[in-house]
């Protein structure tokens, strides 16, 4: 983290200062990777982004009441995509993708022949959670999309599906329709069952395998054929397992009893708050409704293990997606 940009981030509009934040985020994790050293060096700029968590839930905390605001929301950047273009378009959301995967997308794009024709860091919904984020596209919930039941008003005349189905079995569910919405649950319906303090290694192992297929670039082929695509994330995920412990029994406690082993809750009248400054979390009322949500790169002791792979805080890793439109 360069002191231009502490200075940025203290002596800029919040708009412009969030602007300066995310391209420094997408410089530091969109260059290229080595396939076999990828979980080492994903890892390495995770360690070294954690100076920028760390001041964001520090002293500029304040920062945070503005990212549904003053920040690219995925949600309407998508909206935005598809209303501008008149003929062939396709989304593919990769549930809790993460900007430790852009650079695999952005390399096999183009040692594969695809036009890429922006590519940039997008936020999540308020929580980063798969619901909130099916509800800001207008689609209800996640599952609606499934054999092309998907009906959303932002987005007229889409084919849509959702699956956990081999990118290869994806591929051969593509049609002919012009406009096409795929939702596939891969990143985050491996990422559960990696609970223990190997599970970014083998998630990373496993986007490498996965996101530098020949099936997974058969289903782009498919998905871009005719059509521009966007391939993006509903939110993204820590890497918990970097995170410090919280050390005070009383903060441990409050976050323990508020959260589990979680990281947003649903906030009412009768929480009872707490003072700490700077603080813990932070209650944003955002037209999801109003949560409480855990502030930086925090974990704590709890029964069962506080998981290696999480999201839904307040992180920038967590909230942050790329944001990838290719054609062929």
């Amino acid at each position: 983290m360069s002191n231009s940009l502490v200075t940025d981030i203290f002596s800029l509009p919040s708009d412009q200062a969030w602007k300066c934040i995310l391209d420094d985020l997408w410089v530091t994790f969109s260059e290229p990777v080595r396939n076999d050293l990828a979980d080492a060096q994903t890892t390495e700029r995770d360690r070294l982004s954690a100076k920028l968590d760390n001041l964001l839930s520090g002293a500029a905390w304040e920062m945070w009441n503005s990212l549904e605001t003053d920040t690219p929301r995925t949600s309407q950047e998508l909206k935005a995509f598809w209303a501008g273009r008149n003929q062939g378009k396709a989304v593919l959301v990769l549930d809790a993708l993460s900007l430790r995967e852009s650079p695999l997308l952005l390399t096999q794009a183009e040692e594969r022949g695809y036009t890429i024709h922006q590519q940039r860091p997008t936020t999540s919904e308020i929580p980063g959670d798969t619901t909130p984020f099916a509800k800001a596209l207008g689609f209800g919930q996640r599952s609606s999309l499934a054999n092309n039941k998907g009906n959303s008003a932002s987005f007229p005349g889409a084919w849509t599906e959702v699956s956990d189905m081999p990118f290869a079995d994806c591929a051969g569910v593509i049609k002919a329709d012009p406009n096409i919405f795929f939702w596939h649950e891969w990143p985050d319906s491996e990422m559960h069952h990696l609970a223990d303090e190997n599970g970014y290694r083998n998630l990373a192992k496993s986007a490498v395998q996965k996101l530098c297929s020949d099936d997974f670039w058969l289903f782009v082929e498919k998905l871009t054929t005719g059509r521009n695509l966007v391939i993006t994330g509903d939110h993204g995920y820590a890497h918990s397992g970097l995170f410090p412990d919280v050390t005070s029994k009383d903060q441990s406690d409050y976050l323990k009893s508020n959260f589990k082993s979680g990281r947003a809750a649903p906030s009412s009248s009768t929480d009872k708050p707490h003072y700490w400054v700077p603080p813990l979390t932070r209650t944003l009322e955002t037209e999801h409704g109003s949560s409480e949500i855990v502030l930086g790169r925090r974990k704590w002791k709890s029964q069962g293990g506080y998981p290696s792979l999480t999201h839904g805080g307040l992180s920038l890793l967590e909230v942050t997606v790329p944001f990838i439109e290719i054609s062929k």
